[in-house]
């Protein structure tokens, strides 16, 4: 059974999120907050897997919120949800911590396959959603020394495999251009991700952009 968190200030979108999540034989809603401060508390002391977090909050945001909880030993992953495509907000949430974004007028089917994906540890929005929203916000790439310390443990394979990641490829198209069976392209994204310390295929894009191994525009 996968348990969600619901984080939005607006109480009839959370009661529609939950009708939809409890009609789900796989989903259960284990609890609710209007805002990133009360969430944060109850989730001290309520377990979840999936926490849906609004980005525009009073008191406490989602960014801040996505940041205290990826702090934490024990983290729920976090799907951020937005009205508006393109967000600062959403952006500066994945690099906090989230896993994903959806806008919130997607399709039901598109939402419950959301969260499912993100339960098994993959990525929810399209490569080419993802790059799109990167580029609105990284003009020029940050080339971060931190960020390109991380790459430092990474094998020449490595980065070439994290680069076509970040790049919006998908395993078939990278194993397609590398000439690798699909497993061992798997096998290269599991020991990127071990490597770097990232949660998923998204912050391994955030990772790419901003420690300057792709720039806006590439792919």
């Amino acid at each position: 059974m996968i348990r969600i968190f619901l984080v939005d200030d607006q109480q009839l979108v959370r009661a529609g999120f939950r009708m939809l999540i409890e009609s789900q034989d796989d989903m259960e809603v284990v609890g609710e907050a209007g805002d990133g401060a009360e969430a944060t508390e109850l989730l001290t002391v309520t377990a979840a897997d999936i926490v849906l977090m609004d980005v525009r909050m009073p008191r406490m945001d989602g960014v801040e919120a996505t940041r205290v909880l990826a702090a934490r030993s024990e983290r729920p992953r976090v799907v951020v949800l937005t009205t508006f495509d393109l967000d600062e907000y959403v952006y500066n949430a994945l690099r906090a911590g989230a896993s994903a974004f959806l806008l919130k007028d997607a399709r039901p089917e598109m939402l419950l396959g959301a969260i499912r994906d993100v339960h098994e540890g993959d990525a929810v929005v399209a490569p080419s959603v993802t790059r799109r929203m990167l580029e609105r916000f990284l003009v020029e790439p940050v080339r971060d020394p931190g960020e390109h310390h991380r790459l430092a443990d990474l094998t020449a394979r490595e980065r070439e495999v994290l680069g076509l990641v970040a790049a919006g490829r998908s395993n078939t198209e990278i194993a397609g251009e590398l000439f690798l069976a699909e497993a061992t392209v798997k096998t290269h994204v599991g020991r990127i991700l071990a490597k770097t310390g990232s949660r998923d295929r998204v912050q391994l894009v955030v990772l790419g952009y901003e420690s300057g191994l792709v720039s806006p525009g590439e792919g």
